[in-house]
């Protein structure tokens, strides 16, 4: 099996954008990754689109909007690949496996999402599309309502965990403010984000608003190629082991405090990579909301079942850490438009592995980088570990 690389990336800032397209966003990361990866139009095997929509883009049927980018695309094949919130990272894992299976020598890897257009109760019912409509179909507040719920339900059975949720948006704004491309660059403080308040009011359960990613738009694309040619390239960062692990959608199937999807999928991509948790120097993980990066420290494997709070409360996932967690800012500070989300991690943790993350961001001597990228309440689960190439 052939070996994938990132070899070249690009990624527009997120925030709101009135003036912008789902297609102008395509087409600007498109040619600037390629520009960057030093790599023709022409020379492209195959495309990957990553883009939710589910309502936020009038433009359906989106794949194509690739090929604005450059004539010389015309007729290359092209999929728009989808799954929930990680969406992204399901476009990057399709991408690498038609390196893998040597179907495709270079593959140009697009996410996408425009949200900030759709009216407010809209976006929640959107987002709501990514649950089991039979059985949350009608919770109050949206998919933050579905967090709050797992918030309530983790309260109950671990105790009030509201400073270890507070600690972690703390974290993530604190790191977001050096990160260009965040939509939010604000160093909140803890006592901010711990305090309810007019600007900080809750929004579901005990999910205040600092708990809750952001309504974003954006975009990010990167460049794939095989490891051989990779060490052609003016860069390369290896991907050194993935994996997908897809649960049941009904919560109710489940124990949803488990996150055993994510567990799984973690467990796979590091016995793939011959790794353990504590090689990694960093981890972009999914915090859609705070309660989902506490629950992830566990299903990581960082800490026990019930124990999350003890990785955010003892420092381990600061930036000094002994296991710095979103440096970037996370989907917290960064924002969220779904589709773009699993490929700008992607984007980030290859930066951070070629020592070309912004000023204040850059981790010294990084050398393994692991992603969670999460669709629904831990229904897609991907994991990808990715290393400098040596």
């Amino acid at each position: 099996m052939t070996a994938a690389s990132i070899v070249g990336w690009a990624h527009t800032p997120f925030g709101k954008f009135d003036a912008e397209t789902v297609e102008g966003l395509v087409v600007k990361v498109a040619n600037e990754a390629l520009a960057d990866a030093g790599i023709a139009a022409s020379d492209v095997d195959e495309i990957m689109l990553g883009h939710f929509n589910a309502g936020f883009s009038p433009q359906d049927f989106t794949a194509s909007l690739v090929l604005q980018a450059n004539p010389a695309l015309r007729f290359k094949p092209t999929t728009r690949v989808e799954n929930a919130c990680a969406t992204g990272s399901a476009a990057v894992h399709q991408g690498i496996r038609a390196i893998e299976a040597g179907a495709a020598k270079i593959v140009l890897v697009v996410g996408v999402e425009q949200m900030t257009r759709t009216p407010g109760p809209e976006i929640g019912k959107n987002l709501l599309k990514a649950s089991y409509l039979p059985e949350d179909g009608d919770t109050v507040g949206g998919f933050a309502g579905v967090f709050g719920k797992i918030a309530q339900a983790y309260f109950q059975k671990y105790g009030d965990q509201s400073d270890a949720l507070a600690m972690i948006a703390a974290k993530n704004h604190k790191n977001g403010v050096a990160n260009p491309y965040a939509q939010m660059r604000k160093d909140f403080g803890f006592e901010f984000c711990r305090a309810e308040s007019e600007k900080n009011p809750f929004v579901a359960g005990p999910l205040k608003r600092t708990d809750c990613s952001l309504v974003s738009d954006g975009a990010a694309a990167l460049v794939l190629t095989d490891a051989e040619t990779a060490k052609t390239m003016g860069k390369a960062v290896n991907i050194r082991a993935t994996a997908h692990a897809q649960d049941f959608l009904p919560m109710s199937k489940r124990d949803i405090l488990q996150f055993e999807g994510c567990t799984t999928a973690w467990q796979r991509a590091l016995q793939k990579g011959g790794l353990q948790l504590s090689d990694l120097s960093f981890v972009e993980t999914h915090d859609c909301f705070t309660v989902a990066e506490l629950i992830e420290y566990e299903a990581m494997g960082l800490t026990p079942k019930g124990q999350g709070a003890r990785a955010i409360m003892e420092g381990w996932t600061q930036k000094d850490g002994k296991l710095p967690v979103n440096p970037s800012g996370g989907l917290k500070a960064k924002g969220h438009p779904i589709g773009a989300t699993g490929v700008s991690m992607h984007v980030m943790s290859a930066m951070q592995l070629t020592g070309q993350a912004p000023e204040g961001m850059q981790l010294k001597n990084a050398q393994l980088g692991g992603i969670f990228n999460m669709g629904g309440a831990a229904v897609a689960n991907y994991v990808s570990i990715l290393e400098p190439a040596k």
